[in-house]
């Protein structure tokens, strides 16, 4: 017996193809992945952003924005420790919003933009969680799980 959905059938054959979870991976984390390609292509440009956000020392935050974006973009499009690629790009993530979208000390136009940009970040993450969900459900055998 199957459990009864809403989902529409057409819908539930289009969801279920094989293409479409690796897709939706890459497509995840697609700004990642090319924002630590540029980064590490013109690292001396991605100090200087660091440092005028007032991450120092800038040349270690680059770096390990560099290593975070491209590794865990490569975990995560690969389907290997999903969990350890989606929680350094959630942190990363998390990190960032907190420094460049505060909110909370703008006004104005500049208030409404970064409030924006906060949120999107934050949907960002809850993606980069949901993505690791059918990872972590399946357990190692001999695990008890507790909640």
């Amino acid at each position: 017996m199957r459990p009864r959905t809403d989902t529409p059938c057409w819908i539930a054959v289009i969801l279920s193809r094989p293409w479409l979870l690796p897709i939706s991976r890459a497509a995840l984390v697609s700004a990642f992945l090319l924002g630590g390609i540029q980064k590490l292509v013109d690292f001396n440009g991605a100090v200087s952003e660091q440092a005028h956000f007032g991450l120092q020392p800038a040349w270690l935050w680059a770096a390990a924005a560099i290593v975070v974006e491209l590794g865990g973009s490569v975990l995560v499009i690969a389907g290997r420790c999903v969990w350890l690629g989606a929680g350094g790009l959630g942190v990363l993530t998390a990190v960032s919003m907190l420094v460049a979208n505060n909110f909370w000390a703008q006004s104005g136009h500049d208030r409404f933009i970064a409030t924006n940009a906060f949120f999107e970040h934050l949907g960002l993450i809850a993606g980069l969680v949901l993505v690791t969900i059918p990872f972590s459900s399946q357990a190692e055998p001999g695990i008890t799980r507790r909640f």
